[in-house]
Formats: structure tokens, C-alpha cells, sequence
């Protein structure tokens, strides 16, 4: 909402036709299409993903303008905010059902997949599988995997902490060799300045506002920075890929869609940021910076989730 009307708002206001939802799908179609291109070795899947991700970003930038121009020129009311809030609750429900699906996909593969693979009834098909999770052998020859007849290359498993071999070797190889928990650390700390930003807010402070909001602006940046560097060590040093069997597909699903709503929700604080900066909101109207805050603390609670049962179980 907005800290500006001018006159009365109408009862509820309908806006005019717009292509912005149009070019948005139609970006994300060259997002998606270049992704799952890049991912298996053609070269020019890079390229449509860039130039899709340009276009969505450009879409979306003004979009969010579009919406920011009508709550200024006062054209919402109660009814619309009503409906903002009910939009973003069941948006949330969305996200919460479709990281759900990945992981009953991560429990039914740990659970039943890979144990029954490696149950006598399936001894002829898939001979000297092993029933382990993840996918290295404990106890066998360093590197092995599960896989019968090397159908999958060795891979180094993650760990949530470095071992002390690691930390021996410095503080800085011990601090990279630990970045999911890192990573989580930095991620309740965004929330942390979010909700002070948000109380600062609610009591007109708004430099204190800003000044947190920034703060959670660039541990967002930096989460991603630092999972960008983990997605590198894993792919250059461990041989751990999406091709890594379940447990890699599983992992990279989960946590690099997790990365991409990290993206998501930092641009929109920073969208909201600049719009503090630019004088709207106020103590009283300020739902869109509730539904940022609604998807940031939403974010760090599918990470406790993942932390937990990806990195640590």
C-alpha cells in the first residue's frame, strides 16, 4: 500500500489490460527451455537462458512500477488490499506444495527407492547394488558409490560441517569446507534485520527501515554468492552433478530452487527498498512490504528444512 492517496478510493479498482503476464510466461519459457538445454551440454542453452532472465527481469521490473504508480495515484482501496493478502497467503500455500512434492521425492527415494533396489527380488536387475544413502559407500573403498556396474561416476557426498582434517588445514578452508551451515547462519540473520526492519517501520523510523533493509538486501546477495561457490566446489572437486544418481538430483533440485526463491525474494526487498526510499509506506499501509517479509521468512524456513534433512541426514 501507500503513504499517498488522493481522494477517495474506489470501492475496487480494476485495472487496465496489460501484456506484462503474457511476456512474463513467454520469458520464463526461453528461462527454462535454455536451463534444461545448458544443463545437458548444449552450448546454446546458456545463451536463451541469459537473454530469458534479462526479459523476466525487465517484465517484472515494470510491472512491480505498473502496481507501485496505481497505489500511489490512490487507486487502492480495502477491498484491494484484502485481496493482496489473500493472493500472497495462497501463493505461499503454492510454493509450500511445491517444495513438499521434492521433498516426499527425497524421503520416498531414502526410504523405499533405494532399499528396495538393493532387497534380494531385485539381485538379478541391479546386481551388487548397495542399499546406502547418500550414495558412498561407508566402510567400502573411498569414492565407491552404490551403483552397480560404475553406472555412476564416485562422488563426494556434502557434509554441513568440514571435518578437522579440513579445519587443520585453516580457519578459511574449515569456513568454505562448512558453508551450508554458513549459509544458515546468514539466512536467520536476514530475518533477524527484517523484522527489526519491520518494526522500525511500524514506528515511522524510516532511516532505520532502510538501513536494515539494505543489510537484508546484501546478506540475500550473499547467500547466493556463496552457494554459487558451493554449486563449483561440488561440480570441480567432488564430482558431485545432477547426473549423480538420486541423491544429486535430489540435492541440486532442492537446493537450487531454494537459490532461485532466495533471487526471487531478494529483488523483491530491494524493490520495496527503494520504494521506502522514495517516501511510501507508512506505519499504517504497508502490506507490500508484509508480503516481501510473508516470502522471506517463508524462505528461511524451507532452508531450516533443507539444512536439516539434505545436508544433515
Amino acid at each position: 500500500m501507500t503513504s499517498k492517496t488522493h481522494g477517495r478510493a474506489p470501492y475496487y479498482y480494476v485495472p487496465a489490460d496489460s501484456g506484462r503476464p503474457f511476456w512474463s510466461a513467454f520469458c520464463l519459457l526461453f528461462v527454462m527451455l535454455g536451463a534444461s538445454q545448458w544443463v545437458n551440454g548444449a552450448e546454446w542453452g546458456k545463451w536463451s537462458f541469459v537473454a530469458g532472465l534479462i526479459g523476466w527481469l525487465t517484465v517484472l521490473f515494470h510491472w512491480m512500477r505498473d502496481a507501485a504508480r496505481e497505489s500511489e495515484q490512490g487507486l487502492f482501496g480495502r477491498k484491494i488490499d484484502f485481496s493482496y493478502r489473500w493472493s500472497m497467503s495462497w501463493f505461499i500455500f503454492s510454493e509450500v506444495m511445491f517444495f513438499g512434492a521434492f521433498f516426499t521425492a527425497l524421503w520416498w527415494g531414502r526410504a523405499h527407492s533405494v532399499p528396495t533396489l538393493a532387497n534380494l527380488d531385485n539381485a538379478l536387475l541391479w546386481h551388487g547394488f548397495n542399499g546406502l544413502w547418500p550414495s558412498s559407500a561407508a566402510g567400502a573403498a573411498m569414492g565407491a558409490t552404490a551403483s552397480p556396474g560404475g553406472t555412476i561416476d564416485a562422488f563426494t557426498a556434502m557434509v554441513p560441517v568440514a571435518g578437522a582434517a579440513v579445519w587443520a588445514q585453516g580457519w578459511f578452508k574449515g569456513i568454505m569446507g562448512s558453508l551450508p551451515t554458513v549459509n544458515t547462519l546468514i539466512l536467520l540473520t536476514s530475518g533477524v534485520t527484517l523484522t527489526i526492519a519491520h518494526h522500525a517501520l511500524l514506528t515511522d523510523n524510516r532511516a532505520k527501515t532502510i538501513r536494515f533493509m539494505w543489510v537484508t538486501v546484501l546478506l540475500g546477495i550473499l547467500f547466493l554468492v556463496l552457494q554459487g561457490y558451493e554449486y563449483h566446489h561440488a561440480y570441480s572437486e567432488m564430482n558431485l552433478k545432477l547426473s549423480s544418481g538420486i541423491y544429486g538430483s535430489t540435492f541440486f533440485m532442492l537446493t537450487g530452487f531454494h537459490g532461485f526463491h532466495v533471487f526471487l525474494g531478494m529483488l523483491m526487498l530491494t524493490f520495496i527498498t527503494l520504494r521506502l526510499q522514495n517516501g511510501h509506506f507508512t506505519s499504517k499501509r504497508h502490506f507490500g512490504f508484509e508480503g516481501a517479509a510473508w516470502y522471506w521468512h517463508f524462505v528461511d524456513v524451507v532452508w531450516l528444512l533443507l539444512y536439516i534433512l539434505v545436508y544433515w541426514m
